[in-house]
């Protein structure tokens, strides 16, 4: 099992991914995130933040603390690091033009092949019901991560 964080600067979004398979997902408050991962054992990938040429915010750097932080607690043999764009290559093939609307279309194809069958409605949930907001860049963190490390394998 693999849990993915998209870190935020007062909540962060996290899945709990198992060979294709969402087991858990919420979004969460950063203290409570921070006791679950000292509970959890098994690898982490984080989102990390990266520099794309353009002014940062005092929002990035608070996310960057918190970061740091999860990686304590997780572990830091642990943890892994993966890059927005990583995530964007890894399910979309390219970066240009890839926002959050491509990528949660792009899960949803890759576990429909329909909306009706990825997120299912509550009589009949599809693999991908329930999931809102952060949550979904932290279900496309975990398979773009499970797809590098099977890659990785086949070589």
């Amino acid at each position: 099992m693999l849990m993915a964080i998209d870190p935020g600067t007062t909540e962060s979004a996290y899945v709990i991914y198992d060979r294709g398979k969402f087991i858990d997902f919420d979004k969460v408050v950063n203290e409570e995130l921070l006791t679950r991962l000292d509970a959890y054992v098994g690898p982490v990938v984080i989102e990390m933040v990266a520099c794309y040429g353009m002014p940062v915010g005092a929002e990035v750097f608070e996310t960057c603390v918190w970061i740091g932080r999860m990686i304590e607690h997780a572990g830091v043999l642990n943890v892994d690091r993966m890059k927005r764009n990583e995530v964007k290559m890894a399910l979309c093939h390219r970066t240009k033009g890839v926002n959050d609307a491509v990528i949660r279309q792009a899960l949803i194809d890759m576990f429909g092949p329909s909306k009706e069958i990825a997120i299912g409605k509550k009589k009949s949930p599809g693999p991908l019901f329930g999931m809102s907001g952060d949550v979904w860049q932290a279900a496309a963190l975990a398979v773009a991560f499970d797809l590098k490390t099977v890659a990785q394998e086949l070589r």
